[in-house]
């Protein structure tokens, strides 16, 4: 049986690889010129960018994709095997060397990050994050003695959250309401509905403290101020496995998952921009047709673009009874972001006070976010997340240079900001803010390359509605079942995958989806899983 799958993201060719070795014919079409979709590669004067994530989470993840052979489609294998649970309080997670499987690393080598990130708060003081319960603890005493015991309350709550939450509902594929309503119950006993900024808040009196664990929701598309509690899983998912970057950048792993797939029979098509899904008078998937006129038929559709796009622009509306227009426009979606990807010369004998990972904080926290994801508005002071990989592979800059790019969150398209003559000045200002705070002295001077995406970039480019970067926004009405579903109730044969499915945004969670995705395959074709065994 044949599958198509629309984008080459991680999270299509998690699925790819997976459906290969169940014996599906794979193809997966590709409208850009190489894979990775949002973690495409920009190559520019001798420098390499990764374009789209560069933290990585739950390295047991990537394992098992990679362990996967003919035959063997891992679904019944236990999500969470005994040998990568936590133990406790100890830490043990891997801080030097590979922390790579052994199948892993015959395809891309991946290291541990420490810290996890540098937080700098607009004072000029910051917290290095590493999961370790003394240095947290430490700098927690150092900012406010008192919110040490909320911390551990935090603690142990998140920690509960975590087990349910991540570990036991994680997989959990919420197609019908039954399915949801059996597990709010819990939700609400472990106050994971409230927000999450709301919910770090019962714990700390710091305001510090109160963005240090709660800003990572950001780098999946969910304001703090809106996302369910649940999310302080997340706390807990980087304290249990760490943080990670793979050598030569997020794009050798793409390319790893393209050589691995290509290993099972599966065929990757790039500059190959599907115009629509084909489908049947049964409202049946049975292929797509290219933009050229190309029509590639198969048995299942999968899409890993985004979910906007899919059902908008790829499907016919009189195909669509529970995804209309109005629906899809009705959906509130992820903000976007300016990202500046510039390469500068080193100076003799400087060492820079950056860690690899820097979320770089300004003056205001929830009226900023407030401004982005609610007013729409582009205000005068910005955050943002400053990535320096050279600190870790030197291979990505030419000799003597580094390689960095610097992300900030902004309104998506639906506020009416002219990007191509903002995005220029924005980009300017934080610059010039690097360079004069003493992040990067000197560093407009030093500049050797540099290349600026804006909301127009995602909207165009990535084919996603008003801009977002992430897909649907995480909020808790976009959660579990009123996420977008994997497997459509309007088409039979017609899947879904990526960051606009459940569970939603982020690598571990689109390498999540595409398991849900399989298993809802599965499920759909029992005699492709049986002829493959």
């Amino acid at each position: 049986m044949h599958a198509v799958i629309i984008g080459a993201g991680i999270g299509g060719l998690s699925l790819g690889i997976r459906l290969a070795a169940a014996g599906w014919q794979v193809t997966v079409v590709e409208a850009l010129d190489k894979p990775g979709g949002r973690a495409y590669v920009l190559d520019k004067d001798g420098y390499t960018f990764d374009m789209g994530p560069t933290v990585l989470t739950v390295p047991h993840f990537i394992e098992e994709l990679f362990a996967l052979q003919p035959g063997d489609d891992g679904l019944d294998a236990p999500d969470f095997p005994a040998h990568v649970l936590p133990t406790g309080e100890d830490d043990v997670r891997i801080r030097e060397g590979i922390s790579g499987g052994p199948h892993t690393s015959r395809y891309v080598q991946i290291r541990p990050i420490l810290p996890f990130y540098r937080i700098y708060f607009d004072d000029g003081t910051y917290f290095d994050y590493d999961g370790d319960p003394e240095s947290t603890r430490r700098q927690i005493e150092a900012i406010e003695p008192a919110d040490l015991e909320g911390y551990e309350r935090f603690h142990r709550d998140a920690r509960a959250i975590f087990e349910r939450g991540f570990l036991e509902l994680g997989y959990t594929y919420f197609g019908d309401p039954w399915t949801m309503f059996k597990v709010v119950p819990d939700l609400l006993k472990l106050d994971a509905v409230r927000s999450l900024f709301g919910f770090t808040s019962r714990y700390f009196k710091s305001d510090k403290l109160r963005q240090v664990f709660s800003f990572e929701t950001l780098l999946v598309g969910g304001n703090p101020l809106r996302v369910p509690a649940i999310y302080a899983m997340i706390h807990f998912v980087e304290k249990t496995w760490g943080i990670h970057f793979a050598m030569g950048g997020t794009g050798a792993l793409v390319s790893a998952m393209v050589r691995k797939l290509e290993e099972l029979g599966g065929t990757l098509r790039t500059s190959a921009p599907v115009e629509r899904i084909l489908v049947d008078d049964r409202r049946k998937a049975t292929g797509v047709q290219l933009e050229g006129g190309e029509s590639i038929a198969s048995d299942i559709v999968v899409s890993n673009a985004d979910y906007a796009h899919t059902y908008m622009k790829l499907l016919e509306p009189r195909h669509r009874r529970w995804n209309p227009d109005w629906k899809v426009r009705a959906m509130r979606y992820s903000m976007s972001l300016v990202v500046i990807y510039f390469g500068f010369r080193k100076r003799e004998g400087e060492v820079l006070d950056l860690q690899h990972h820097n979320i770089i904080l300004g003056p205001r926290y929830e009226a900023l976010l407030t401004d982005i994801f609610d007013r729409k508005v582009l205000a005068d002071d910005f955050s943002q997340y400053l990535h320096v990989p050279t600190l870790t592979d030197p291979s990505l800059a030419p000799e003597g240079c580094h390689a960095c790019y610097t992300l900030i969150p902004v309104p998506h398209n639906g506020s009416g900001i002219d990007w191509t003559e903002t995005g220029p000045r924005f980009a300017d200002r934080v610059l010039e803010m690097l360079d004069e705070e003493g992040y990067i002295p000197g560093l407009r001077e030093r500049i050797t390359v540099k290349e600026v995406i804006t909301p127009d970039h995602f909207e165009g480019r990535m084919r996603s509605w008003l801009g977002n970067a992430f897909g649907v926004e995480p909020r808790l009405e976009h959660s579990a079942f009123f996420r977008p579903h994997n497997r459509s109730e309007d088409i039979t044969d017609l899947y879904l995958v990526g960051a606009s499915a459940q569970p939603g945004a982020g690598t571990p969670s689109v390498m999540m989806s595409a398991k849900m995705t399989a298993r809802a395959i599965a499920a759909d074709h029992p005699q492709q899983a049986v002829a493959a065994k």
